[in-house]
């Protein structure tokens, strides 16, 4: 591991950049709270990144604010080097809870993510038909939400949100409340759709180790206000072994930068791993 990372991605291109971004939120008492502040980092196209730290660190902010649902901020947020201006089908999402409607078949629920698609009924169809082969939930075309577990149901948000063909695909806390097994099943799926579709995602969690196990980037943040402190590009070998020393340092590493208040005071430290 160096202090400095090496670029081996020279021939990717730049589809998302955070440039000098900060979010505040208006107090009762006229003061203001910063929820993010100054942040800066790119996400390359292909590349899966994902952001890690403390609760009310901003992870979910910056999520927010990349898909369009706030365009109150300070500083840059830009896809294919445009400013980001309100929500578009180039920026899918995916929360913790899967939001399905419950009075839509799971097919429908997919479907309804292309309402304002210019393609034809049949094109929706096949691309409908595409995705639900895409994520394994061939056979429950016709069942609803309450008759899909908690991984199916998730795995049929992530359909919807990829079915648009978006650029890059927000992720938070996509596996938060699934119990661990499931979540272990399905991160090998998620890395398994990302592999397959090539989309970038930007990934938030609290898991370290999901974050490891998916992530070519590791951005870790830390509170008060919350701000990115360090950034771990991580480059092992698949399949990534999670009892592995390798994956055990980049773990380690990580915890350090995100409690370690020394490490805070730089404004970024990078690592090569």
């Amino acid at each position: 591991m160096s202090g400095n990372i090496q670029n081996s991605d020279k021939n990717r291109s730049r589809l998302l950049e955070i440039r000098n971004f900060s979010k505040s939120y208006p107090l009762e008492d006229g003061k203001t709270f910063t929820a993010v502040s100054h942040a800066n980092f790119t996400v390359e196209a292909g590349e899966f990144v994902t952001i890690v730290g403390p609760s009310g660190c901003g992870k979910s902010t910056i999520l927010r604010l990349i898909v369009g649902l706030d365009s109150d901020y300070e500083g840059d947020i830009l896809l294919d080097g445009k400013r980001v201006e309100g929500t578009s089908l180039t920026r899918g999402i995916v929360f913790q809870d899967h939001r399905l409607l419950p009075w839509l078949t799971l097919k429908e629920n997919i479907a309804l993510s292309l309402s304002s698609a210019d393609k034809t009924a049949e094109e929706k169809a096949r691309i409908v038909a595409d995705h639900i082969a895409l994520v394994g939930l061939n056979g429950f075309e016709s069942n609803y939400p309450h008759q899909l577990s908690g991984g199916m149901a998730q795995r049929a948000a992530i359909a919807r949100a990829l079915a648009p063909e978006p650029e890059i695909l927000l992720l938070d806390e996509p596996l938060g409340a699934l119990d661990a097994f499931t979540r272990m099943r399905l991160q090998e799926e998620l890395q398994r759709i990302w592999r397959v579709e090539g989309v970038s995602m930007v990934m938030v969690t609290h898991d370290v180790e999901e974050a490891i196990f998916l992530s070519n980037k590791i951005l870790v943040m830390n509170t008060n206000p919350g701000r990115i402190v360090a950034e771990f590009k991580v480059d092992l070998p698949e399949p990534r072994d999670r009892a592995g020393s390798d994956f055990a340092l980049i773990r380690r590493k990580v915890f350090e930068a995100m409690h370690d208040n020394a490490a805070v005071k730089e404004p970024l430290v990078e690592y090569a791993i």
